[in-house]
């Protein structure tokens, strides 16, 4: 299994540079090891007003739940709520809080 090297900050600075990617190779295996974080890790993003804004949630522990929203995270512009659950999820797999 992948593990995320902490101390590759360098990931961090190219995520944020272009977070819709494409994604150098040691880049995409990051961000694929984020995305398939156990479901009751996992933080998502969630369209609240269309095109307008987005905030961040977490995903129920058993599908039908609801959703627990964050309103303290709510953004006008998708790709900083991207680059947010990206360091949200980096910090989760690694322990370690992106600077």
């Amino acid at each position: 299994m992948y593990e995320i090297d902490p101390t590759r900050t360098d990931l961090i600075a190219e995520f944020d540079k272009n977070p819709g990617g494409p994604y150098s190779l040691e880049l995409a295996l990051v961000v694929s090891h984020l995305r398939l974080m156990p479901m009751e890790e996992r933080i998502i993003i969630v369209c609240t007003k269309c095109h307008v804004e987005w905030t961040l949630a977490k995903m129920p522990k058993a599908r039908g739940d609801k959703l627990e929203y964050y309103d303290d995270l709510v953004f006008d512009d998708y790709y900083a709520a991207v680059r947010k659950v990206f360091r949200i999820r980096w910090q989760a797999a690694t322990g370690i809080a992106p600077v």
